[in-house]
């Protein structure tokens, strides 16, 4: 099969830990495909890996060349920030088989106040979260964050917030920080539980919250309650393929996210599972039975040993 793989940061230009997670995660999966036989194709703005063939982009073209480049491959995966993954990911529905999650399950996950407010109404234990419409109740720590955004961008503590338009606060939870990464599909193939290293001070009024690296796998005795309930909440939201999970589990799993798309973690699962994620996410998108999985050992990486 002819694969088209597309990162936005390296797709147009877009620097610092972006780019850099961007990377690892492509490398990742060109290499996988690669493996395996296939020819892959990706997008960049100058910087190449080994595996692939680069297609030039650049922020102002990438839609137009994935539209051309969709149309002359057999499958796809993307990978961008919420704000903009919908609308890519529209293209990539439109114009080939699409590896990931579909338009609508973009569009909801993405939006972190729809995302959560689906999630109540279906009983799925979630942080008290509010919007800048909303009335905030006092003498509580909060999470202020983008209504749209990736990872931990512009992310941070406050004890009173005066939230602006398009930002939400979520009640802060104390807790441990771990994501489920899954491959989800008609039957849903759970990976691996993870511990996210997490910089916070929730003391410390509008200390920031930042992303420093994972842990995988992380043992749990609570392994089964973290998975049933990342699968509950991701066939909810319709998610397909790879699909990562925000966890803050205390007395019971929070979800704090639903990761549409391939996230950071999955760098380090692929270094220790016995199957190619490039064949899970091709079986998946046909419908065919996912294979066993067996994880031996564990990886750990901080965001600058990435590459």
């Amino acid at each position: 099969m002819k694969i088209l793989l597309s990162e936005y940061a390296l797709s147009t230009g877009m620097g610092g830990t972006y780019l850099l997670e961007g990377k690892a995660m492509l490398h990742t999966l060109t290499s996988s495909f690669s493996r395996l036989g296939h020819e892959v194709v990706y997008t960049s703005s100058g910087p190449t890996i080994e595996y692939g063939n680069p297609i030039d982009s650049n922020e102002d073209n990438i839609n137009e060349i994935l539209e051309k480049q969709a149309k002359d491959c057999d499958a796809a995966l993307v990978i961008a920030p919420e704000e903009l993954l919908p609308d890519i990911t529209a293209i990539i529905d439109d114009n080939t088989l699409n590896l990931g999650c579909p338009f609508e399950s973009v569009s909801i996950c993405s939006d972190k106040l729809e995302c959560t407010r689906k999630l109540e109404n279906a009983s799925i234990a979630t942080p008290g979260t509010y919007s800048a419409d909303q009335e905030i109740p006092k003498e509580k720590r909060w999470v202020v964050k983008p209504r749209y955004g990736c990872a931990s961008e512009d992310t941070f503590v406050s004890h009173y917030p005066k939230l602006k338009k398009g930002q939400i606060a979520t009640e802060y939870v104390e807790g441990e920080h771990l994501s489920v990464s899954l491959i989800c599909g008609k039957k849903t193939l759970p990976l691996t539980v993870n511990k996210q290293m997490i910089d916070i001070d929730p003391e410390k009024d509008s200390s920031s919250v930042d992303y420093c690296g994972c842990t995988t796998p992380y043992p749990t005795e609570r392994m089964q309650e973290l998975y049933e309930t990342a699968i509950e909440a991701t066939s909810i939201l319709g998610c397909n393929g790879y699909t990562g999970v925000d966890i803050i589990l205390r007395d019971r799993p929070y979800i704090i996210d639903i990761n549409p798309r391939p996230t950071t973690s999955l760098v380090g699962i692929t270094k220790i599972m016995d199957r190619e994620i490039a064949e899970l996410l091709i079986a998946n998108a046909l419908g065919q039975p996912l294979p066993q999985i067996n994880i031996t050992g564990n990886y750990s990486f901080t965001k600058e040993e990435l590459i």
